[in-house]
């Protein structure tokens, strides 16, 4: 039962960056916008290294390939983003700080589940 379970969780982590990230491939100058906002620097090369890291962190979580390694780079990832793009403390003409938090908030869950997942896919002791 757990292994399904740690297999249905990592395809849902997959789908939850291979999906935005092939959003991000087809309207790039929308998640530019979004990222200069916030006031990010470099934001639409950035852009493009955050839609090749979601589409390729999203398949091989997916896949089950270098799973703890991927699942280490996307709480890197997720860091980065929250830290970036969902900064509530800052004030953002049009931006919710309310929802910012809900977002940064949220985002501690997925980077909980990336923990998890990566302290699951180990090496196993010999029993």
């Amino acid at each position: 039962m757990s292994n399904a379970l740690i297999l249905a969780g990592r395809f849902l982590l997959g789908l939850y960056f291979l999906v935005p990230g092939l959003m991000k491939f087809a309207a790039p100058d929308m998640h530019v916008a979004l990222m200069e906002m916030h006031n990010v620097a470099l934001a639409e090369p950035l852009m493009w290294v955050a839609a090749a890291a979601n589409v390729a962190g999203g398949l091989l979580l997916i896949s089950g390939r270098h799973v703890g390694l991927t699942a280490l780079g996307l709480v890197f990832y997720v860091l980065l983003v929250n830290l970036l793009l969902h900064d509530f403390w800052n004030d953002h003409a049009g931006v919710s700080s309310e929802r910012e938090m809900q977002n940064f908030i949220k985002n501690l869950g997925i980077l909980a589940g990336l923990l998890v997942l990566a302290g699951h896919s180990g090496p196993r002791p010999l029993t």
